[in-house]
């Protein structure tokens, strides 16, 4: 599935004509999340906390964080690259 969701017709791990691999650039999504919860988690003075520890408020805000940053690198891969991007493109107007 996560193949699909980076608009790879090969293998996983494939090249693109971009020549950043669709696992170069899920894992490069997946740094961008994080640092994206962290950042919110740091402007609210939680970092230290154990995830036990926050509210479902909390829990709520960092999945909507990482989401969000999901979505505009998402956006981002299919404007630079419309061709090799079908399935993201699917998946975010679904």
């Amino acid at each position: 599935m996560a193949q699909r969701l980076t608009g790879a017709a090969g293998a996983a791990g494939a090249t693109g004509a971009t020549g950043v691999t669709d696992d170069a650039w899920q894992a490069r999504v997946t740094i961008e999340a994080a640092e994206a919860i962290g950042a919110w988690l740091e402007a609210r003075g939680r970092l230290h906390r154990p995830i036990g520890g926050l509210a479902r408020s909390d829990l709520e805000a960092i999945a909507t964080v990482a989401i969000s940053r999901f979505v505009v690198m998402a956006s981002e891969r299919i404007a630079d690259h419309p061709a090799e991007s079908e399935d993201l493109r699917v998946l975010l107007l679904a």
